[in-house]
């Protein structure tokens, strides 16, 4: 079902472990008013995740495409081998 990509996806608000199973197969960590969703996923997945985000009404923040190989985990911590985000302290 087409090609898996790493996506790093932000919504507004901390949720908490209840969500977790509605991102089944993400990983979710929150930080500073903010929830970031990362993990490989394909096309049709990735219209999911956005149409649960949405049944929730989450506030969608932004989506980023990240490079194969990237470290999934310290999405929001940053590290030497992963991308740094912008609101990362």
């Amino acid at each position: 079902m087409g090609t898996r990509k790493i996506y790093r996806i932000v919504v507004r608000g901390e949720l908490s472990e209840r969500y977790a199973a509605a991102f089944e197969g993400m990983e979710m960590q929150t930080k500073t008013g903010l929830t970031v969703l990362t993990g490989e996923v394909n096309q049709p997945h990735l219209h999911g995740i956005f149409e649960r985000i949405n049944g929730l009404g989450l506030e969608l923040l932004s989506v980023e495409s990240c490079p194969q190989g990237i470290e999934q985990a310290g999405s929001l911590g940053g590290g030497p081998a992963t991308h740094r985000s912008p609101w990362t302290d």
